[in-house]
């Protein structure tokens, strides 16, 4: 059976394997790229490709993705409503749909996030979209959800939301015109291998997170009374995306590569913390610690619950005492083991390697082609 050519489509690609952005969707390439029953070509910001797939972006193209991933992505972009913000997506979607009619021999379309379907041409190929929590509020803008309805018709669309409490959102906006399928996204062997060292007298706690607003949430409010002046330590890894005023006893980092906390961070933490408002779909680096063992603290969301089984592979929090209750139940060593372990069994058997995560969508891909034009 010959191959399925598949473009995969991203605004978002590591530039080395030291960059911390857009990780996720370079191991999604890597795992596509290794089965051998897909010929992939990739439409992404330049950065390390497996040898077997083809990147097709022209000369300006990898110039425009490249300046656009020096901006802090399209998201950003826009959320920040610094001048020409609001051109950016035209700045995108127009060479995003000259490399579409480009790549004639294309049979389907991998797109990641919603907003790379809108330049589709009318040419009747079937799309998988993957869909992160951001997306939901591209939904909220005016003209985007019919826009992409109009592109969805008349051809046979898979959405998949890597999270299974988007579903219904997604239902309601298109279950008309797609079918809504959730896709865990996979994790890397490396993960699963990690042996934790704790230190009884001195816990470590992480908090892994781009620092904006509404990334941190109460962190510090809730914090401060725990970590100031006492022995425990707070670590604060990720980009200040969002110029943040640093409490002293905070010890910040700045980003980490998944390297750094493979080898040197989750090893010796007590937990990973995050009690994130965002619109969070189901976040990597809490599925990358509950399979090194880390139990995990969240505040109570929808995309935390979907991960997080409370009281028995971390805790969820509303309030500042649930927090703290959390944290000093999960310093005593027995719990903290039994937590961990718990955790890396349920990621292990609900959401596997990415190659496990390739078997999915490739299950989608002869799908979607077996009844493309019915």
């Amino acid at each position: 059976m010959p191959s399925i050519k598949v473009l995969c489509a991203a605004t978002s690609y590591p530039a080395d394997h030291d960059d911390w952005r857009g990780v996720f969707i370079r191991h999604m390439v890597d795992a596509l790229a290794r089965h051998s029953d897909i010929e992939l070509s990739v439409w992404a910001p330049p950065g390390p490709l497996p040898d077997n797939a083809r990147y097709v972006p022209t000369p300006a193209e990898e110039g425009m993705l490249s300046d656009l991933m020096a901006a802090g992505g399209i998201a950003h972009v826009m959320r920040s409503l610094r001048p020409g913000a609001l051109l950016a997506p035209l700045k995108l979607l127009r060479p995003l749909h000259a490399a579409y009619r480009r790549e004639t021999t294309t049979q389907l379309y991998h797109l990641n996030w919603l907003q790379t379907a809108l330049p589709l041409p009318r040419d009747g190929k079937p799309v998988l979209v993957t869909v992160l929590g951001t997306d939901l509020k591209l939904l909220n803008l005016p003209l985007v959800k019919p826009l992409l309805r109009r592109v969805m018709r008349d051809r046979k669309v898979a959405i998949c939301p890597n999270a299974e409490w988007m579903q219904p959102i997604l239902e309601r906006a298109f279950g008309d015109v797609a079918h809504i399928q959730p896709v865990p996204f996979g994790i890397d062997p490396v993960w699963y291998g990690i042996e934790r060292q704790l230190v009884p007298e001195q816990p470590v706690w992480l908090a892994v997170t781009r620092l904006t607003r509404d990334k941190l949430g109460p962190l510090f409010e809730w914090s401060e009374p725990l970590f100031k002046g006492q022995s425990r330590q707070l670590h604060l890894l990720g980009p200040m995306q969002e110029q943040t005023e640093l409490p002293s006893w905070v010890h910040y980092h700045g980003p980490a590569t998944p390297e750094q906390l493979a080898t040197h961070w989750f090893p010796k933490a007590h937990g990973l913390v995050t009690l994130s408002e965002h619109a969070e779909g189901r976040p990597q680096v809490m599925l990358e610690a509950m399979a090194a063992g880390l139990p995990i603290i969240a505040s109570d969301m929808p995309a935390h619950a979907s991960l997080v089984q409370n009281n028995i592979t971390g805790a969820l929090c509303r309030d500042r005492e649930g927090y703290t209750a959390a944290m000093q139940r999960l310093e005593n060593a027995a719990v903290n083991g039994q937590y961990g372990a718990s955790a890396r069994q349920w990621v292990q058997e609900a959401v596997g390697t990415w190659d496990d995560c390739a078997e999915r969508f490739l299950a989608l891909y002869n799908e979607l082609l077996t009844h493309a034009y019915d």
